[in-house]
């Protein structure tokens, strides 16, 4: 069950709810920051991934009337995960093959700061038409949304095959906005530092500013949930040239981070902003991912009222970056992906993905016990990180 933390005596700020069984002071820090918000109402929710990031704390969850909050929505808006099963047996897929299947996505996938060459992806039409606020942003989209949409980007993002408990596979994506998306947020957050209200500026949705951003952060979803689907189509063209094998659509799961919604709650409409956090409303289908070398989990939300029907996007980092670079070595990955086909030649780079700089996903879980209930653990074959 929740955790409430009391704000600091004096402090006008709402109660804040931690799922986190050791959450990080400086992350609860700005939790309490958000507390203290003229625009937030109800109370402030922190995930059990929760983590410290620039601004707001990764795995954030909060409620307010009438205002949205550029910063508290990641540089990646609508960050998420796809999946679908295929119809393939794991034990149809040996080592070698895994191995095919990672060389074809190295191939056509491109990871990190690439992007397509030449023309690019074919774009749906409402990707290419939808005005967005400004030239700048529309001249942004003209010269990338292309030669982005179906590319992967860097750090957590990833392409996997993983093998669920009854022995099937399935092939899960995980990928955003990309450049554009992080274009529009910044463009927002400027926008709210010049005249937002509070000191973590919010823009009332009535205004020209607030109607802006949330009509450009929509198309970024768009966009977002466009770059998994060509993904996912990608990696999938690879595994059946490799294996014969097809995606089955009913299957398919798409759950996105870094957004904010009206949603209905506290007894009545509120923008519910998102941060490093997914919507677990309850029945719903979620997807919550590990490390690169443990374990997902396919999950039905609960629908839990203090987490604004919330749930954590993932396993959560507990190092930074810098930290893996520096306390974990190339042999020491090795040993722990040694189960998983990946990229062994990006070894150095990939350390900052290790395994052991995330939370271990069966603790978030458990922590999250009244968020959401696992029903299927998706074991990694093979990974493509960006």
């Amino acid at each position: 069950m929740a955790r409430v933390i009391l704000s600091p005596p004096g402090r006008p700020a709402v109660p804040v709810h931690v799922w986190s069984r050791e959450p990080p002071p400086a992350a609860v820090a700005q939790l309490e920051r958000i507390a203290a918000q003229p625009y937030v109402i109800g109370h402030v929710a922190g995930m059990p991934d929760l983590h410290v990031a620039h601004g707001v704390a990764v795995g954030t969850v909060f409620a307010t009337d009438g205002v949205v909050v550029p910063s508290a929505l990641g540089g990646d808006l609508g960050c998420g995960v796809m999946a679908v099963q295929l119809d393939l047996p794991a034990q149809a897929l040996g080592r070698r093959g895994l191995q095919r299947i990672l060389a074809g996505w190295v191939a056509r996938i491109p990871v990190g700061d690439a992007v397509h060459r030449g023309k690019g992806a074919t774009a749906p039409s409402d990707l290419l038409t939808q005005p967005l606020s400004t030239s700048s942003l529309e001249h942004a989209r003209e010269r990338l949304v292309r030669r982005q949409l179906g590319t992967l980007g860097g750090g957590n993002h990833f392409v996997e095959l993983d093998r669920d408990m009854s022995g099937a596979v399935w092939l899960l994506v995980h990928s955003g906005s990309r450049g554009l998306g992080s274009a529009v947020g910044a463009h927002h957050l400027r926008a709210a530092e010049s005249s937002g209200l509070g000191d973590v500026p919010g823009l009332s949705v009535d205004s020209d500013p607030g109607r802006a951003c949330l009509a450009d952060m929509s198309w970024a979803l768009a966009f977002a949930s466009a770059n998994r689907e060509a993904l996912l189509a990608s990696a999938a063209l690879v595994v059946q040239e490799v294996a014969g094998a097809t995606p089955d659509p009913s299957t398919r799961i798409d759950v996105h981070h870094n957004f904010v919604r009206e949603e209905e709650h506290l007894g009545c409409k509120a923008w519910i902003h998102r941060k490093g956090a997914i919507a677990a409303p309850a029945g719903a289908r979620v997807l919550i991912p590990g490390s690169m070398g443990t374990a997902s989990y396919l999950a039905l939300g609960l629908g839990e009222a203090t987490s604004f029907a919330s749930a954590s996007h993932g396993a959560g980092r507990v190092m930074t970056r810098r930290e893996a670079r520096e306390r974990i070595r190339v042999d020491r990955l090795a040993r722990s992906m040694r189960r998983v086909v990946h990229d062994e030649r990006r070894a150095p780079a990939l350390v900052e993905e290790a395994p052991e700089a995330y939370r271990e996903i069966t603790e978030v879980l458990e922590d999250e016990v009244d968020l959401v209930r696992p029903i299927q653990r998706l074991e990694p074959l093979v990974v493509l990180k960006g």
